[in-house]
């Protein structure tokens, strides 16, 4: 008899299809984008960049697939050795001849001809720590001793981040843990301290930062004073919304773009939602937010309505990572916030970015697999789903007992 394929999991072909257009999307982008630059930057070819991209895109397809197939009991195995190799990674880019820095950001490490960005590799380890950690927390447990060591691995990120000068990640981590609080359960009291206490430290940075108040300034500045200092601090969101107002409802054209011509900084990176919006219009960019919004459909339906803690919490912190930090780019592009160095997630140009996304959504993949009533592989002794699998035989037995 020929054995039956598994079924497709709520959400999961969503996901996945959602992911691939986005990541097809990204590839035409970045060669619109660089084209011009990558031609006039020595390497004498328009698709230097773009074939870096792509080999990227296949390294991370490759990444999603063997993560969607690592059985869950595995992910819970090298929880606490990923969390300590990932803290070590991000403290390298800090040691000298080790660490580049890339507009301002100390936190690239580079290794010959190689570089990559901890930070972002960091960013489904983190997700799996969050899983497993919280995930066979119970009410009893909730104390703030138990919750500070769980929170410890995101606590020493945010630092060696933040020496590297780089507060847009930070800001990520701090929505996935936040998002990860929000759905283990933590008391109330907890969560709100917890927010409270991220508000304050992101104020405080802000406030003690010259240039980051300069860019909070600058999103609140009036068309005279953009006018008058179009050099400066505006010249970047400026010519952003020239490119989005310029493409108009169906855009001026795939290749067309004039803002790439030198104007706009990081076009084919931070910026790469105002040259979606310049060349395809409108409707490019709504075509973008859409798949954004099948990505969080997805995930809610393929992990956060799902009975295993493990895979709610995992979800969860996917969730905010990869759409929190969409929305964040999309705002900063339209001078909605001010300018946060975040990259458009599975969009813009990187390598580290792009593999790391790939990743985590494969890892999800792989726990909402797991979870369903049907997965063949089922998780580690002592998770949740293997408790409810227990009380599941032991009613089976009580009824087996009573028809004798």
């Amino acid at each position: 008899m020929f054995k039956r394929p598994p079924r497709l999991l709520p959400g999961t072909t969503m996901l996945v299809v959602a992911c691939l257009c986005l990541v097809s999307l990204g590839l035409l982008m970045v060669l619109s984008a660089t084209s011009i630059t990558s031609y006039d930057g020595s390497r004498g070819s328009s698709f230097s960049v773009f074939a870096r991209q792509g080999i990227f895109a296949v390294v991370g397809l490759t990444m999603m697939a063997l993560a969607a197939l690592t059985p869950v009991r595995v992910w819970e195995r090298l929880a606490w050795p990923l969390a300590g190799a990932g803290l070590l990674l991000l403290a390298l880019p800090l040691v000298p001849g080790l660490g580049a820095t890339v507009n301002g950001s100390t936190n690239w490490l580079r290794i010959g001809s190689l570089q990559a960005q901890p930070s972002e590799l960091f960013k489904p380890i983190l997700a799996v720590w969050f899983a497993v950690a919280l995930a066979h927390l119970t009410s009893q447990h909730y104390r703030p001793r138990k919750l500070l060591l769980t929170l410890t691995p995101v606590i020493v990120a945010a630092g060696f981040i933040l020496l590297g000068g780089d507060l847009g990640t930070t800001l990520v981590l701090m929505l996935m843990a936040l998002a990860a609080l929000f759905v283990s359960g933590v008391p109330k009291r907890y969560f709100a301290i917890a927010f409270g206490v991220i508000a304050a430290g992101v104020t405080l940075l802000v406030i003690s930062s010259p240039y980051r108040m300069a860019r909070v300034r600058a999103m609140f500045a009036s068309d005279a004073q953009s006018e008058a200092d179009a050099l400066g601090q505006h010249w970047q969101s400026n010519h952003g919304l020239f490119a989005l107002a310029s493409g108009g409802w169906t855009g001026v054209g795939l290749g067309a773009s004039r803002e790439k011509w030198f104007w706009l900084a990081e076009a084919h990176n931070d910026y790469i939602f105002a040259i979606i919006g310049e060349e395809i219009g409108l409707f490019g960019t709504l075509a973008v937010v859409a798949l954004f919004g099948l990505i969080a459909v997805g995930l809610i339906r393929a992990s956060l309505m799902s009975r295993n803690r493990l895979t709610k919490i995992l979800g969860a912190c996917v969730l905010a990572w990869i759409v929190g930090q969409a929305l964040i780019n999309m705002g900063v592009v339209t001078t909605l916030l001010p300018v946060i160095g975040v990259p458009l997630p599975l969009v813009s140009y990187g390598g580290s970015s792009l593999v790391a996304t790939l990743t985590g959504v494969g890892i999800v993949l792989a726990f909402a697999r797991a979870s369903d009533p049907g997965a063949e592989r089922p998780p580690a002794h002592g998770s949740t789903t293997d408790v409810s699998k227990t009380d599941h035989r032991r009613g089976e037995r009580r009824v087996s007992r009573t028809s004798t």
